[in-house]
């Protein structure tokens, strides 16, 4: 016998995910059905209880969907006797606790920023749960600061949304900033945190780390999601695992092209790359319908740019899995090198050469060169961003990685035109 809960981070019901190709449901794939799919895997699993860590809601316009999809599954959940809390987040300070006060067995812990314990019981086993719900319009200050958690012989875990250093930033961060070293002198055994969408690597014997939100929202999310379980078996914790259940998924897939010339052969080697991604994520606990690949092409081929036009288009539906899971292209990005090495092109004095040398500077970190490219890409798309219309779209990322990847991506599709052009001219 032993005591399990679930541990859902940030699910957003009301967002959709995006972008999807024509002829896939995005009711299907989004965040209510993440959830469904998590309350009927704890009612077929016999979980004693779930813990929702903030951001259950996207916004608090989204209350009668939330309202729809968390009554029902709350419902599904009671009647097995399996128990539902939560905290809440920044994105539903001020929805979650309307939502609370209209679910029957949904408890919300914590309301107004005030700490709040439950006991919660399973299995012959107990473990106590701390919980701080997020005011509306954020929190400035540690939720940490002056808390005092009593030590007992039952094992306790928080569960909390906030902006930890390190994770989501801290410092004068409004989303409650917290220091971790505030978390590891809490005498908790273990932290359960929602706010940051990657999950942390949760590990026993005390389990400290985001979970995750619950299913990826975009592209910028990818890898396995999925809900935690935590078990307590001999007034211990005993095992954490991650159970994944995401109706979708996004992955980053880079096929080496390397040594290829032909359509019929790239092709070939796509197909092996979906295999083997399709291989490991059929061994889900449940595989999800959806795949969003970012597929990038690399490696010296003669190919090319052209490449891209035989091996899919954004938004192309690509390969069908073993579980029936679409795999299509969110983005393709074609980042193969020309046949000839760079480093002999940059041996000439032409514009290939000169264009060679300099991406070569982007690749060799201590570069002047290279540093001044990238410089010199940041002011130009900071000043370009700032202006209407672009200033009212999200900001790219314009770290360094991001500004080489796609310099080169640029570059070398001009290398490759310019040597098209001496190949014509000889």
């Amino acid at each position: 016998m032993a005591f399990r809960m679930l541990a859902l981070g940030d699910i957003h019901l009301g967002r959709r995910p995006s972008p999807l190709p024509s002829g896939l449901d995005p009711s299907r794939l989004g965040p209510a059905a993440a959830w469904e799919r998590t309350v009927e895997a704890a009612v077929e699993a016999d979980v004693d209880a779930l813990a929702l860590a903030g951001d259950v809601v996207e916004r608090e316009d989204d209350f009668f969907e939330a309202y729809r999809h968390l009554s029902r599954g709350v419902a599904r959940l009671a009647g097995a006797g399996v128990a539902v809390v939560a905290v809440a987040g920044n994105h539903d300070g001020r929805v979650l606790p309307r939502l609370a006060s209209e679910i029957g067995a949904f408890r919300l812990l914590g309301a107004g920023g005030r700490w709040e314990p439950i006991l919660l019981e399973g299995g012959g086993e107990r473990v106590r749960l701390w919980g701080w719900s997020m005011p509306s319009g954020g929190f400035r200050r540690s939720p940490l600061a002056g808390a005092v958690f009593p030590v007992d012989e039952v094992p306790a875990l928080g569960l909390l949304h906030a902006d930890v250093d390190g994770g989501g930033g801290g410092g004068d961060s409004p989303y409650a900033p917290t220091a971790p070293a505030e978390l590891e002198r809490s005498g908790l055994d273990g932290w359960l945190l929602g706010h940051v969408h990657r999950p942390d690597a949760l590990r026993v014997p005390r389990p400290l780390g985001y979970l995750g939100s619950l299913c990826g929202l975009d592209a910028g999310e990818p890898g396995p999601r999925g809900p935690w379980l935590i078990t307590i078996d001999g007034g211990r914790i005993a095992a954490v695992e991650q159970w994944l259940l995401a109706p979708m998924r996004w992955e980053r897939l880079d096929v080496d092209l390397s040594e290829i010339a032909d359509a019929v052969e790239a092709q070939g080697r796509l197909l092996a790359e979906l295999r083997r991604l399709d291989g490991l994520i059929a061994r889900s606990l449940r595989v999800p319908e959806a795949v969003g690949l970012r597929l990038a092409l690399t490696g010296r081929t003669s190919l090319g740019s052209a490449a891209g036009r035989f091996l899919g288009e954004e938004g192309a539906v690509l390969f069908e899995g073993e579980g029936k899971t679409a795999y299509f292209v969110e983005s393709l990005r074609v980042m193969t090198r020309p046949v000839k090495a760079l480093t002999r092109l940059a041996e000439g004095v032409d514009p290939p050469g000169l264009l060679a040398r300099k991406l070569l500077a982007l690749d060799d970190d201590g570069s002047r060169v290279g540093r001044r490219l990238l410089d010199e890409a940041r002011r130009r798309l900071e000043a370009l961003c700032d202006r209407h219309p672009w200033a009212e779209l999200p900001r790219p990322s314009l770290d360094d990685e991001a500004l080489a990847e796609e310099l080169r991506r640029v570059g070398l599709r001009l290398l490759e035109e310019l040597e098209g052009q001496r190949g014509e001219r000889s």
